[in-house]
């Protein structure tokens, strides 16, 4: 039988650059046999509604062609029901798809792993901030990195992966390092200044940070890692290392594996896969083996 496939597009990935790609992949998906309805939302909640409907249905698999924030949204829709996961890295970063093995600079490639439908475990977690509650495929920025997200989100200007080296530049100048309260497992609690906290189901963000690098996506545990209060010059010297994942050999940085965690800390936001969360606090906890994903 012909696979049934929900393809869910974000047109504006990579500043709608990403569209021109929709028509070969979907070629090559009909080629390969699959019956193929694509979703395009208005918005991010009218995506999500749309997705939760196809999943609804049925289909063999929900495909994301997009970055990791649209991966983000079709977890929401796919978690707790029997329905695969498939991604086609078209975004900026594709952090998520990196971590899973997928083929993320061809996406005619990865159409192709699409239709072998061949899916595994993998975990996700969820997230409770400022009365919202979601789950997560990949990590959860605080501190410095999100703040960095909240000026980068309010630019216009200039595209892609620029505005956030603007914004980095921009939060340099007046970041100082935030009192937070750690509590992991509900038993342990730390108290530290600290430049970021991040939680993590896999291993990079901000295409290619690899900011927890021993983070597995199936060990149904949550690495995550504490940068300590450093001065300016140090924490730009030791940025390069988090591209090599050596920067959890810093004298500043700790890392703890759990199951659950609980971050508090002022005028602080939280981020999932680059999405928006809400203020800390936050909680995340893990939900092993939460989703099956197509590799």
């Amino acid at each position: 039988m012909s696979p049934q496939i929900a393809l869910l597009v974000n047109p504006a990935a990579r500043g709608g650059r990403t569209l021109r790609l929709l028509e070969p992949v979907a070629r090559r998906l009909r080629a390969g046999g699959a019956e193929l309805s694509v979703i395009v939302g208005d918005n991010a909640a009218d995506a999500l509604e749309r997705a939760c409907t196809a999943v609804a249905e049925r289909p063999d698999a929900l495909v994301a062609f997009g970055g990791d924030g649209l991966v983000h949204l079709a977890v929401q829709a796919v978690a707790g029901t029997d329905v695969p996961l498939g991604v086609i890295p078209a975004g900026t970063g594709n952090d998520i798809a990196a971590a899973l093995g997928l083929p993320c600079t061809d996406p005619v490639a990865a159409a192709r792993t699409v239709l072998r439908m061949k899916s595994r475990p993998v975990d996700a977690a969820r997230i409770r901030a400022g009365g919202v509650e979601e789950l997560f495929a990949g990590v959860v920025c605080c501190g410095f990195d999100s703040r960095v997200n909240e000026r980068a989100n309010r630019r216009t200007w200039p595209p892609g992966m620029a505005r956030y080296l603007v914004a980095t530049l921009e939060e340099l100048r007046s970041f100082r390092p935030i009192p937070f309260r750690v509590t992991f497992d509900e038993d342990e609690v730390v108290e530290q200044e600290a430049m970021l906290v991040a939680v993590a189901n896999t291993s990079s963000y901000g295409a290619g940070m690899r900011v927890c690098p021993d983070a597995r996506p199936d060990d149904g545990l949550l690495d995550v890692v504490m940068v300590g209060a450093i001065s300016k010059p140090e924490f730009l010297r030791a940025l390069p290392s988090v591209y090599r994942g050596t920067h959890v050999g810093h004298r500043a940085v700790s890392v703890r594996r759990v199951r659950r965690v609980r971050l508090e800390a002022a005028d602080v936001v939280a981020y999932a896969d680059g999405e928006r969360i809400g203020p800390v606090p936050v909680e995340c906890e893990i939900r092993p083996g939460a989703l099956r994903i197509i590799v």
